[in-house]
């Protein structure tokens, strides 16, 4: 009787080790595809800006992405 509790409760616990591997792995997919998706907005939006700021500000170029110029500027003493 002991062992075949013994036996169940091994079983729940292979079991919910293995719902929590498949969790951590859903999770690292997860996370793999917003920093893909990051990447390649950020790609996309520098060849945008590229386009609309004249060349001669290109060397400022990083000002001009969507997400640095939602930020507001350091404070430069």
């Amino acid at each position: 009787m002991k062992e075949e509790v013994g036996r169940k409760q091994k079983e729940k616990n292979r079991e919910k080790k293995q719902k929590r591997e498949k969790m951590v792995e859903v999770k690292r997919v997860v996370e793999e595809w917003e920093t893909w998706d990051e990447e390649e907005e950020v790609a996309k939006s520098e060849v945008e800006v590229r386009k609309l700021v004249p060349e001669k500000f290109h060397k400022w170029i990083k000002v001009f992405g969507k997400k640095q110029s939602e930020q507001m500027p350091t404070r430069k003493v």
